[in-house]
């Protein structure tokens, strides 16, 4: 498996900054970003890599936010993007979430951000709340796709969005609080096909009907894919037949209502996921029966995916001594956790499955690839672990921009009370 970064960069960071670690490649991002600029307004879903360093390497770029917590609103804010709305301009920040928590309501309120609504009681806790503004709403057209079932973000076993039948009320409520509904957002899961996509641009098109003349923005949501498995990387998603499909949408809802529409697209896991490298040391060989098992220092707490939905990252390994690694084996990798789902070579289901590796020994390093989307995003202190130092790869360097979680962090908020 080839990667962005060479050996020796691989085998400094780890001697540098300890195992696990992540890197991303700031080279990849800025590869992916340029992609995706067919779109009027590429707008990252930062939930998929919220570091400060690539939140604000990807404003750079040119790209706005979209923030699903009231955390993410603050992340958004202290990497340069700013709150308020102008008529006329695309709002920096965007609040996308089926619920407001107190948190997001009052900075919502306090800094003018954007809000998308989930649900329909958004509106009116809004309003409550003193917050009268343009709002665009997230549309559960009633069907759903994606590569995991726990992926699939529509259709009515689905929590998210405003359902497609209750555009009518939503609108009726906005108004009756003095607010417009000015823009419909589409994102039903994630691992698009064109035939499915298709689907959805139809399904944008009924719902812009709803709103007529008040339409201003639609948003293709996300879900862009990325070639996780080796034998995909020659056959990526088109993403200018991606863009078409949505262009199309957009044009024939503006010779519906006579007037321009602007197209956003909200890609996470397409501008960050082949950038990152989760770079573990293995820490023993063994045999169990007749499987052979590497065991590393990183576990689910790193990088869940693997765990939650059944998902493949290729692996790489690197020999620490510098020894040519020429014969194979078939190896399970699996973490330190106490957990016996603590096993990256896994299906969905939990069905274990052994991987043809490189031989390895104790102190190689094991490279998880395409893991920049969320893996550090979705870490967890279970076991009480730490979260893993993070860097980047920029300019032939290697640059700390999250410090390893020490001992004393890891237990900075609890407290011992007298029983």
């Amino acid at each position: 498996m080839k990667y962005s970064i060479p050996d020796s960069v691989l085998l400094k960071a780890a001697s540098e900054y300890g195992t696990p670690l992540w890197i991303y490649d700031r080279a990849t991002i800025e590869r992916a970003v340029k992609d995706v600029q067919v779109f009027d307004t590429v707008r990252f879903a930062q939930k998929a890599c919220p570091n400060l360093s690539v939140v604000s390497l990807i404003r750079k770029l040119g790209c706005v936010v979209d923030a699903v917590s009231a955390g993410e609103i603050v992340r958004a804010l202290k990497a340069g993007f700013k709150g308020g709305q102008q008529k006329g301009k695309v709002p920096e920040i965007v609040y996308t979430a089926d619920i407001f928590d107190r948190d997001a309501l009052e900075l919502v309120k306090k800094y003018d951000i954007a809000v998308n609504v989930g649900s329909p009681d958004m509106i009116q806790q809004l309003a409550d709340f003193g917050v009268k503004s343009e709002l665009t709403i997230r549309v559960n057209p009633g069907f759903g796709h994606g590569h995991s079932r726990k992926t699939n973000t529509g259709g009515d076993l689905s929590k998210h969005g405003i359902w497609h039948e209750q555009i009518k009320d939503c609108i009726k409520l906005a108004q009756s609080n003095g607010m417009w509904i000015t823009g419909l957002h589409m994102h039903i899961g994630s691992g698009t096909d064109f035939e499915h996509l298709a689907q959805v641009c139809d399904a944008m098109v009924d719902a812009s009907r709803h709103l007529g003349s008040h339409l201003r923005t639609i948003s293709a949501g996300g879900g862009l894919p990325i070639p996780y498995h080796e034998e995909e990387k020659g056959n990526r998603i088109d993403v200018k037949a991606y863009y078409d499909l949505w262009d199309n949408a957009r044009k024939r809802i503006q010779q519906s209502i006579g007037h321009d529409v602007h197209l956003e697209v909200e890609p996470g896991r397409y501008l960050v996921a082949e950038s990152g490298y989760l770079v573990a040391e293995i820490r023993a060989v063994k045999k169990q029966g007749s499987n052979l098992f590497y065991l590393l220092d990183a576990g689910f707490t790193d990088l869940v995916r693997p765990s939650f939905y059944g998902s493949y990252h290729a692996i790489s390994v690197v020999a620490r001594d510098g020894r040519e690694l020429n014969e194979t084996v078939d190896a399970v990798v699996a973490g330190p956790l106490c957990e016996s789902g603590d096993v990256f070579t896994q299906e969905e289901g939990g069905f274990v499955v052994t991987r043809k590796l490189p031989k390895a020994q104790v102190g190689d390093l094991l490279i998880l690839h395409d893991a920049g989307a969320y893996g550090a995003a979705m870490s967890s202190n279970y076991n009480s672990r730490r979260y893993a130092a993070e860097t980047m790869y920029t300019k032939g360097e290697i640059k700390l921009v999250r410090e390893r979680q020490t001992f004393e962090q890891l237990l900075q908020n609890d407290r011992i009370i007298e029983l």
